[in-house]
């Protein structure tokens, strides 16, 4: 039924409708769960330019990020920064000025979809929020009423 109304859309000139699709698993897992808004909105934008064959070709730079998530640069660089820390994404090559003079914007590759014929990494699965020492209580000084 699926194919036959995507044929009847293409006749018709209609496109079929895009989406971005994140699995259960994902957002169940610790680094989904305890990342804040502005990396998962990043990741959201990665996954839009994920055609399905092109991971570890996805092409978004810092700048393009900020101005997708209405932010700025140096912010866009911390979700990024984030997202790679978390296991995410994985840069595949860095950015960088070609001969010309113009910018070349970084690759990135999505660890939750197979890469190069490589099964997905999934690093994220594997991790786990830095747990804060348990603060150190000192009692109160005692007061010296024998200094005035």
């Amino acid at each position: 039924m699926k194919a036959t109304q995507a044929r009847r859309n293409r006749k018709l000139g209609r496109s079929t409708p895009q989406f971005v699709m994140l699995p259960e698993w994902l957002q169940r897992s610790e680094a989904w769960a305890t990342m804040k808004p502005g990396p998962r909105a990043l990741y959201l934008e990665l996954k839009r330019r994920f055609t399905g064959s092109n991971n570890g070709e996805i092409f978004l730079s810092q700048r393009d990020a900020a101005k997708a998530l209405n932010v700025n640069k140096d912010t866009a660089t911390a979700y990024f920064r984030d997202l790679l820390e978390r296991g995410f994404i994985t840069m595949t090559q860095g950015g960088h000025l070609g001969p010309s003079g113009i910018g070349q914007a970084a690759k990135w590759a999505l660890q939750e979809e197979p890469i190069n014929g490589k099964s997905a990494t999934k690093g994220f699965m594997a991790w786990r929020q830095k747990q804060n020492p348990v603060p150190i209580i000192r009692p109160p000084r005692p007061e010296n009423k024998d200094i005035f």
